[in-house]
């Protein structure tokens, strides 16, 4: 692709435009008003109603969750007919982000000076998160990530929240140092620390607790990032962190708020946002340009957020509690089969249960998942959570797909029965 040379330059101002625009609180329109609804007739892919099975590949029944391997979870009708309203205009991309991210925050009711922006997933947003923390607004180092000369170039971690998302905090070229104790994180600090990273799901793991961390990074001056990818629910998280004082927090677009799978949101201080906007598509010679995130994916975020907060949770949790208790009965007709429910504490925080039998069944968890991942219709359902038998999730099941997992579930059992 060539490069207009200028482009960056023009884009680069046409950001730094927008974002102060929204901080000096500008009210343009972005949108002249949405098209009417088309009804459009498929011919050709896509006729049959069903384009996964035209390419040969099989749909499943999904008991684990909001997995990306699995494709996230389903858009809501509504919010699918939001998007097709974004996909017949043509905007400003950096305009869009700013206003989005407004929206967002004031729904969300985030702190004075917080914004958020949309990205590419919550890994593009731990990305661009620290790419702009390193850069600022300067053109130059943006340009030159990640080669880090002249810059800032270490993030300190506990080193019981290493994970395989940090790949995307070592993706702009820093060093990460692994600490355990607040002396060590005292030793750490040096003029090279650039921000503080913090895995919310590791919380337990580590001896610095999500709320201390925060504090501590005031203490020594520096930003620090808490990555929540997959923590809501509860609800409460998309702000609690914000009011705990994390400088930047990073949530999963396409989980349990149902937004598109390739979207997710950067939450954090108005000038961190902005720069991390600035090391980000659509700007060209960014580390972030390969993460683009489109118009229809800005607006469905917003959109998702909307419906997310508007959802009776208490209601969705007890739907989701029933369902998996209507599969434990009837596995429990299985001589040797037991069942018991769980919530995690922290990350996929929804009803789940564990499944396991006796000798009296004589296959493995391993092989009662490879069958069923099989069969037709074909269910997937592994172990999960460090425990033993199977573990599954009701919360992405289809309405009916409760009574088909439980039927063949049942079923393959009885026919390893010893």
């Amino acid at each position: 692709m060539a490069m207009n040379r200028n482009w960056n330059r023009r884009g680069f101002l046409g950001s730094a435009a927008a974002i102060a625009g929204a901080i000096f609180g500008s009210s343009r329109k972005m949108f002249a008003g949405p098209a009417g609804k088309e009804s459009v007739t498929v011919k050709g892919f896509g006729q049959t109603g069903n384009p996964y099975e035209e390419l040969g590949v099989t749909t499943v029944i999904n008991c684990e969750g909001t997995m990306t391997m699995l494709g996230g979870s389903v858009l809501r009708p509504e919010l699918e007919a939001v998007m097709a309203m974004a996909g017949r205009h043509f905007i400003s991309i950096p305009a869009l982000e700013v206003a989005a991210g407004k929206r967002i925050a004031e729904m969300l009711k985030l702190p004075d000076g917080y914004t958020a922006l949309v990205t590419s997933g919550a890994a593009a947003a731990i990305q661009s998160g620290l790419a702009g923390i390193l850069t600022g607004d300067n053109e130059t180092y943006i340009k030159q990530l990640p080669d880090l000369t002249g810059l800032k170039s270490e993030v300190i971690i506990q080193k019981s929240h290493r994970n395989p998302f940090d790949h995307q905090l070592r993706s702009t070229g820093v060093k990460l140092i692994e600490i355990e104790t607040r002396d060590q994180l005292r030793h750490a600090v040096s003029e090279r620390t650039a921000m503080m990273h913090f895995t919310n799901f590791a919380n337990a793991a580590g001896q610095i607790k999500v709320d201390e961390w925060p504090k501590l990074a005031k203490q020594y001056n520096l930003p620090c990032m808490n990555d929540a990818a997959a923590d809501t629910p509860p609800v409460s998280h998309l702000w609690d962190y914000t009011n705990m004082g994390y400088d930047l927090v990073t949530f999963s677009g396409g989980k349990a708020m149902r937004g598109p799978q390739c979207a997710g949101l950067l939450i954090g201080r108005k000038d961190l946002v902005a720069y991390a906007l600035l090391n980000n598509s659509p700007h060209e010679d960014t580390l972030g340009r390969s993460q683009k995130v489109g118009k229809e994916e800005i607006i469905g975020m917003v959109k998702a957020v909307e419906l997310y907060l508007a959802e009776d949770h208490d209601a969705l949790a007890k739907e989701w509690q029933d369902r998996l208790s209507g599969i434990a009965h009837e596995l429990a007709k299985v001589p040797g089969v037991t069942t018991t429910f769980f919530t995690p504490d922290i990350a996929n925080h929804v009803p789940h249960m564990q499944i396991t039998w006796d000798s009296r069944i004589a296959a493995s968890p391993a092989e009662v998942s490879k069958i069923l991942r099989n069969g037709k219709p074909s269910i997937v359902i592994g172990g999960g959570e460090e425990r033993p038998g199977l573990t599954m999730a009701s919360f992405m099941l289809q309405p009916g797909e409760d009574k088909i997992v439980a039927e063949q579930l049942s079923r393959v059992l009885r026919e390893h029965a010893a």
